[in-house]
């Protein structure tokens, strides 16, 4: 071992944010109120197209508050990726409603021909309502993730909405900069074309404030409910009357101030981050046995993480062995999470034709790409990469 480690993914922070952390602490302004709150919505809503947005404390949370003022509740159904993070999924659970779970396409968004398909065949369209023909429940929404940053096919998902009446949840915690280039939805950013969208800043993604994330609409009337929820659903602060339950679920002041310096230098991240995915395009399609996945040629992607799948028998070892020799060479990546329709909590729940999700769940491999990462550590990585191919071979060779 021979290299200083290499993270998959880690915050990039400029020390020129210790003048806004100084602010916050020498004003007290600490906690959920301050300046840098109401700047860092501002400039988030600015930079994505939209008039308002207002942040909160994970994007979890919002995605929870999302599902809440859409009505989203107890006896109702939504339909979720198998491919994405469990959190993606979970505020389905906590609003008391029921996920159906969808299989990926081949960019690992949620595949729209099986979506139209479930709709079609699987439900009924009663008194603009689709229902569930196997549970009996309504499916009131979708939630569509923009898996590792790579747009999905929001074209093709409004017209399902309108189609069937539908609600459309943008879980764009991954996707924060990704826009569309063609269609109707040109210059659209990722998480403002459904009915409401939700950003991440949690340490991993793109910019970061330690953890929060952010809720977005066109929709002010679901933004004030929002706003309301978002801080125990205060009727009245001086006398603290709550007419609703509300939640503690503000993003305080001093993460705000590391967002507001980190929205400004997004653009240069993405850059840095598309220059990357390039270096390691060009050097990977020479390497049999890996394929670098694209991201939609139609789309600017913020290229948040880079996705590789391993075809153990012309690379010579599965993917999982991958990540360990990986390892030993101090460069960390990481498998697809686990399928979410297969964890303990919903195997009960309905899927529909999990095909595509299963080949990629095997075979796919995250690898390094910080926004920070430089062009002597992509090569690193790929000799790294390199050099395992041809270890395999010689020892086959022996054999």
């Amino acid at each position: 071992m021979t290299n200083k480690p290499i993270p998959l993914s880690v915050p990039n922070l400029s020390l020129d944010i210790l003048e806004y952390v100084k602010e916050t602490i020498e004003t007290g302004w600490v906690s959920t109120g301050g300046r840098f709150i109401t700047e860092f919505e501002d400039k988030v809503a600015k930079y994505v197209g939209v008039g308002r947005a207002v942040a909160c404390q994970s994007g979890t949370a919002g995605l929870h508050l999302a599902l809440m003022v859409l009505g989203v509740g107890p006896g109702d159904e939504v339909i979720v990726p198998t491919v994405t993070f469990i959190a993606a999924v979970n505020p389905v659970k906590y609003v008391g409603a029921e996920p159906v779970f969808m299989d990926c396409d081949d960019t690992l968004n949620m595949d729209m021909d099986k979506l139209e398909e479930f709709l079609q065949n699987e439900c009924d369209f009663i008194d603009s309502k689709v229902i569930n023909k196997r549970t009996k429940r309504q499916i009131k929404a979708v939630i569509v993730v923009h898996v590792f940053g790579n747009p999905a096919n929001m074209e093709r998902l409004m017209k399902i909405k309108e189609k069937y009446n539908l609600l459309v949840v943008e879980d764009a915690t991954e996707a924060l900069g990704s826009y569309y280039l063609e269609g109707n939805y040109k210059d659209k950013f990722c998480g403002t074309i459904g009915d409401i969208g939700v950003y991440s800043f949690n340490a991993n993604k793109i910019i970061t404030t330690g953890g929060g994330g952010m809720v977005v609409s066109n929709n002010q009337k679901l933004l004030d409910k929002v706003a309301y929820l978002v801080e125990q659903a205060k009727d009245d602060p001086l006398y603290y009357i709550h007419n609703e339950v509300g939640y503690n679920y503000r993003l305080t002041n001093i993460q705000a101030a590391f967002g507001v310096d980190q929205i400004d230098r997004l653009e240069s991240f993405i850059k840095t981050k598309i220059e990357n995915y390039n270096l390691y395009k060009e050097a990977i399609k020479d390497i049999e046995g890996l394929t670098l996945l694209p991201f939609r040629s139609d789309t600017r992607a913020n290229h948040w993480f880079y996705s590789v799948i391993v075809d153990k028998e012309k690379y010579g070892i599965d993917r999982d062995e991958l990540i360990r020799k990986l390892a030993e060479q101090n460069i960390q990546t990481r498998p697809l999470w686990s399928l979410i329709h297969k964890q303990k909590r919903y195997l009960c729940n309905q899927s529909y034709k999990i095909e595509k999700a299963d080949f990629y769940e095997k075979n796919l491999i995250n690898i390094p790409c910080s926004s920070n990462l430089t062009d002597k550590e992509v090569k690193i990585v790929i000799d790294k990469l390199r050099d395992i191919k041809l270890a395999g071979e010689k020892l086959n060779d022996q054999f």
